[in-house]
């Protein structure tokens, strides 16, 4: 997953990806999320219904997601479409390290600016087509998958950086949102030549479990995808390939392990929030289940979850209150730090990242609403910027993050607007690869405020 090219954490995301690897060591299987009855009902997202805000909160939401767009705009080279991985919230950026995931939230902030009047319809339909014209005729791949960083002028290779699975699954859902958005040609051919050039079966070849990525210099890494986390969009993508599909059983082969906590039951990992965010920024999985869960009540449970960590941490971090809470992994005073919990991961000393909180606001609407009110209303003057909120504060410290994320600035821009009009999953949705790989999987609607049969 990429998370940092500030020169402060590239080696913490090396080892974290170590950590990741031995999720296989849990327990599979697990059930849908389910709350003890002595806590009462677990909540759900008919409680504060999509789109359903305050004329305030809409005020808010639109302001930050006209912030957040400016970064995508700003920081991309307009000949390459690459979007920088990281960039400072105030003064002149010079780092060349871009990022695919990041550009893949870029394109789909182009679909979403389009529509909200950020820019005009042929100012984004130009940044498009330049992209998807690089991305196809001169970014280096290999069998169609993309390496991790990438200089934001040239498309050159950085940092020895591996060909990602995982982020060339976030590219990849940008490029579809794309050619939902702008449904010219020029725009569909491209997207197509692009997605379909992905080999998911060389990715298989030997295991169901995908690896995290392939080396020239090494071959496939060691580490792979075999617990719940953001795989869910690259194992969907797969199995909605026309040309390279993944076969079935990979689906079932990652575990799905459970957790409790406060009286809550859920799908989960030793892993920070985002984890529950990344792939439900583009597929929709509202109302629908496979045979093992319903992954947006899921996320609920879990984003929940993680609010009453945070809680439970106010003695030692006072700042830390209904209405200041949410975890992530992110810069910290001392560096970048992957944590989250529970259970506790990372040195938590305190910091808050704003896109924690953001990420989940389909899950948690109003709760994260109070959330991002706080920030910007108790906060703003250093925690906000002209690209929205900074990556992570600490009120405790008064220390302020002078970067801000492009994938954490995407999940939040991502995020509010799925909450407000669900259009990045109407948009994405229309793609027959995004229909079908949800129905290999075996999803199917059911009502989720009935008890399925198959639930504990």
């Amino acid at each position: 997953m990429a998370r940092d090219s500030g020169g402060r954490g590239h080696g913490s995301r090396r080892d974290w990806l170590k950590e990741i690897g031995g999720w296989s060591a849990v327990v599979a299987g697990a059930p849908l999320m389910a709350r003890a009855a002595s806590h009462g009902s677990a909540p759900k997202a008919a409680d504060a219904p999509l789109g359903l805000f305050s004329q305030e909160d809409e005020g808010l939401l639109h302001e930050l997601e006209k912030a957040n767009f400016r970064y995508f705009w700003e920081q991309t080279n307009p000949q390459t479409g690459l979007v920088r991985d990281r960039a400072r919230v105030r003064g002149a950026e010079d780092r060349v390290v871009a990022s695919i995931a990041a550009t893949g939230f870029g394109l789909t902030a182009l679909a979403i600016g389009a529509q909200r009047g950020f820019l005009s319809e042929p100012d984004a339909y130009a940044r498009v087509l330049a992209t998807l014209r690089f991305l196809w005729r001169r970014l280096p791949n290999h069998r169609g998958f993309f390496f991790h960083f990438a200089n934001v002028n040239t498309g050159e290779r950085l940092w020895d950086s591996e060909v990602s699975s995982v982020d060339t699954a976030i590219l990849i859902c940008g490029v579809l949102t794309c050619c939902q958005a702008f449904y010219r040609p020029d725009i569909r051919d491209l997207a197509y030549e692009i997605v379909n050039r992905v080999n998911w079966t060389w990715l298989s070849e030997d295991t169901p479990l995908l690896p995290h990525g392939w080396a020239p210099e090494g071959g496939f890494l060691p580490y792979r995808w075999d617990g719940y986390s953001e795989l869910m969009m690259m194992y969907l993508l797969g199995l909605g390939s026309t040309t390279h599909p993944l076969p079935v059983e990979a689906w079932h082969a990652w575990k799905r392990t459970t957790f409790e906590y406060d009286g809550y039951r859920y799908i989960g990992s030793f892993a920070p929030l985002f984890i529950h965010q990344y792939s439900q920024a583009w597929f929709d999985f509202r109302g629908k289940r496979d045979q093992y869960a319903d992954y947006f009540q899921n996320s609920i449970a879990a984003t929940d979850v993680h609010r009453r960590f945070c809680l439970e941490l106010s003695p030692r971090f006072r700042d830390y209150s209904d209405d200041l809470w949410g975890i992530t992994a992110s810069d910290s005073e001392k560096g970048y730090v992957v944590w989250g919990g529970p259970p506790a991961t990372g040195p938590i000393d305190g910091t808050v990242v704003p896109s924690a909180a953001a990420g989940s606001l389909p899950f948690l609407p109003q709760a994260v609403m109070r959330v991002l009110r706080t920030v910007r209303n108790r906060y703003g003057e250093h925690a906000w910027s002209r690209y929205g909120f900074v990556n992570a504060f600490n009120p405790l410290t008064r220390w302020y993050d002078a970067d801000a994320v492009g994938i954490d600035t995407g999940i939040t821009m991502l995020m509010a607007e799925n909450a407000r009009t669900g259009l990045v999953w109407s948009t994405f949705m229309k793609n027959p690869e995004a229909v079908r790989g949800m129905e290999r999987a075996g999803f199917k609607p059911y009502n989720p405020l009935e008890r399925p049969p198959s639930t504990p």
